[in-house]
């Protein structure tokens, strides 16, 4: 069976444009030497003797880096171009990772988290937005979910090998490595893919004015509130739970890295196969992001099941289900609704609903486990999953009763010529 999925998952890749290859390679690469994140709280925990407060701050300027990051991108994506904001993100980031393990006091390790996640940050919407140049329209939300898997493989190993080298040799070690990787996958992309531009002009949605803010958007704005909601639930994995596992079970790094690299494998198997049928099925992708977001918050339930490996497991199983129905499918929506001259503000915008996840994400995570425990935090996590739900299931009919409004408001434009 594995071997089958394997067999779709390469004949899938094989389908695309070079560039997009490439950019799915380079992504890749970039993902595998990403050790130090899943790891991060626990390197502070353990070889800068942070407190649970201190970890919350450090983690708060991570998302506060790449709340600044995102929005730059946005702004020099639409002016400048995707092409170089990559590469000067992904180079550069390369340079300060490899700084980042000389900063061991709290202070200065927060300003070198904001410094890092700020640049490195930047190469998201700008490679959201590089899709659109190097994948045709019909192939855009699959190249996304291909660039997802290729993270996903990336986090399938990076961690699994992040935690040998813990066990080895030393943290140092992962600085060094992920600094390398980001820089290698970078010179990757340049070599292979030249900067390219669009070479038509894109038309823009109708239901929207060009000069109007995304703000003005309300689908769009109930859309961020359901992908910040995500992006609390998605984020525990890479904080909470990683001390959770050391604190509950005792898991070594190794153990703490294959939960993670199960992560990887299931959408690596999946994923693409997934949004090929909901392609292929006309499936409403709201919905279907509706039932991602009540997966993951199913997900935290299991984990009131103490001392148990198996609800570890069913945890991340269904976590990642939701990840797969969520994330491919909420870009899309995003994309679609985008004007085109403000693709790059859409996106960043979209990006930095993340960003304020990690924030919100880490702190409360943290300040629950310290004055309540680790259940108190599952039970609010699964708690606001099943609010996202409601939200994101409202959202499909209020779409739906857009689209119904705009095409009267054509049929009573078409009557209107006929009648002159």
């Amino acid at each position: 069976m594995i071997g089958t999925l394997l067999k779709n998952y390469f004949k899938n890749f094989n389908q695309f444009s070079v560039e997009v290859k490439v950019l799915a390679i380079t992504t890749f690469i970039n993902r595998l030497g990403a050790m130090v994140v899943p790891f991060l709280s626990k390197y502070m925990f353990e070889e800068l003797h942070f407190s649970y407060s201190q970890i919350g701050w450090v983690m708060v300027f991570f998302g506060v880096g790449s709340f600044i990051g995102t929005w730059i991108s946005g702004k020099l994506s639409d002016k400048i171009g995707f092409y170089k904001v990559m590469v000067f993100s992904l180079f550069t980031s390369g340079l300060i990772f490899i700084l980042l393990q000389f900063l061991t006091t709290f202070y200065s390790f927060c300003l070198g988290v904001l410094l890092l996640t700020t640049v490195s940050d930047m190469y998201r919407p700008a490679m959201l937005v590089s899709l659109d140049t190097y994948a045709s329209k019909s192939e855009r939300t699959k190249a996304l979910s291909l660039v997802r898997s290729s993270v996903n493989l990336g986090f399938m190993f990076g961690p699994l090998i992040g935690g040998i080298i813990i066990t080895t040799l030393n943290y140092s070690f992962l600085f060094y490595i992920d600094g390398l990787t980001c820089i290698l996958s970078i010179l990757l992309f340049a070599i292979y893919v030249k900067e390219k531009k669009l070479p038509y002009k894109l038309n823009t949605f109708k239901h929207l004015k060009e000069d109007n803010s995304v703000f003005q958007d309300k689908p769009f704005l109930i859309h961020l509130v359901v992908t910040l909601i995500t992006g609390i639930l998605f984020f525990q994995m890479f904080t909470t739970l990683s001390l959770y596992y050391k604190e509950a079970f005792n898991f070594s790094s190794i153990e703490s890295g294959l939960f993670l690299a199960l992560n990887g494998v299931i959408i690596l198997l999946f994923e693409l196969s997934i949004v090929g049928y909901v392609e292929s099925k006309k499936i409403n992708k709201l919905l279907v992001v509706s039932y991602g977001v009540l997966a993951m918050a199913l997900s935290y339930l299991f984990l009131l099941i103490e001392n148990s490996v198996l609800a570890l497991v069913a945890m991340m199983i269904f976590m990642t289900i939701g990840i797969m129905l969520t994330f491919p499918f909420a870009n899309s929506f995003v994309k679609k609704r985008s004007l085109k001259k403000q693709e790059g503000k859409f996106m960043a915008v979209f990006t930095m609903s993340y960003s304020v996840a990690h924030i919100l994400s880490t702190k409360t995570g943290m300040a629950i486990i310290a004055d309540y425990g680790y259940r108190a935090n599952w039970v609010f996590l699964a708690c606001l999953g099943f609010l996202g739900f409601l939200l994101a299931y409202r959202l499909v009919f209020i779409v739906k009763k857009e689209k119904e409004t705009i095409k009267k408001k054509i049929v009573q434009s078409l009557f209107a010529v006929d009648s002159k």
